[in-house]
């Protein structure tokens, strides 16, 4: 698990248990998190990143994760796109559950999930609320800028805000991510009228 220790693993999910933010990396890029389910700490990644709120984020899943819990439906597409592509950076857009509140969805009635592949990011969700919470985490990047794939990008884009008592309370390093570019975003809340919709491009292609 690169140079982390466990003690910063866990150390990280107490953090974002507390409602702070915590970077950590993907496969994909490196994202910046909180708990999906406070939506004051979802607040504080719009106002570090300065992302316009109507812009939905990923919500970051455990492997062993229920995914009942965040969906309102899964439908087979979805099961088969899970078992091909998960973990790995491949996001699903599905109708959100009634309960998990709208700051992650941009004001939308569906939500962005994904199960990433890298150690660290996978260690942490295991260690957040016992692997049954969500991480939302867009890329560590203000908004229009381009997306970190280490460590130190993250800190040279939040000089500030990594400070001490600044917004962001960590930033795990798990060296380089292997992607490089976000994760492939698919929507499959309109199948019955317009099919699988692909909504971004990445690593994962159409084909």
């Amino acid at each position: 698990m690169s140079q982390l220790a466990q003690e910063q693993i866990d150390l990280a999910a107490r953090q974002l248990e507390a409602g702070q933010l915590v970077a950590f990396p993907t496969e994909t890029v490196y994202g910046l998190g909180a708990d999906a389910e406070n939506p004051t700490a979802v607040a504080n990644i719009y106002a570090a990143k300065g992302r316009p709120a109507n812009h939905p984020v990923i919500v970051h899943l455990a492997p062993e994760a229920d995914l009942r819990y965040w969906a309102q439906e899964i439908p087979v597409e979805a099961e088969l796109l899970i078992k091909a592509f998960w973990p790995g950076p491949l996001t699903l857009i599905l109708k959100r559950a009634g309960h998990i509140p709208d700051a992650v969805s941009g004001g939308q009635d569906s939500i962005g999930v994904r199960c990433p592949s890298h150690p660290v990011a996978q260690a942490l969700l295991r260690a957040f609320k016992n692997g049954k919470g969500g991480i939302a985490a867009p890329s560590a990047n203000k908004f229009g800028h381009v997306s970190p794939t280490t460590a130190q990008h993250v800190l040279d884009e939040f000089e500030q805000e990594t400070r001490p008592g600044g917004l962001i309370a960590a930033v795990l390093d798990g060296g380089q991510s292997e992607v490089g570019i976000e994760s492939t975003i698919l929507d499959l809340t309109r199948l019955t009228t317009l099919g699988p919709v692909l909504l971004r491009p990445g690593h994962i292609s159409a084909s």
